[in-house]
């Protein structure tokens, strides 16, 4: 079974830069997590960790879009 992405790069386009910070903090602290628990031997799923890293690389990738003005972050209108 392929392990899929919880974050696809639509879902993060949609997103403003503070929620895709949140995102990227808890994905970092999930890959922490799941690197504890496969040094301790007690992970079952080794291919989330793969998953989870693509999903940081995506973020830092529509981050520094956002910088070099390539994407542009949506707009709220309130």
């Amino acid at each position: 079974m392929a392990n899929s992405s919880d974050l696809t790069a639509a879902e993060l386009d949609k997103m403003d830069d503070d929620r895709l910070r949140e995102e990227l903090d808890k994905a970092k602290t999930e890959l922490f997590n799941l690197r504890f628990a496969q040094a301790a031997g007690a992970t079952e799923n080794v291919g989330r960790i793969r998953t989870v890293r693509r999903d940081i690389a995506r973020i830092y990738t529509i981050a520094r879009e956002r910088e070099l003005n390539i994407r542009t972050a949506p707009t709220t209108s309130k």
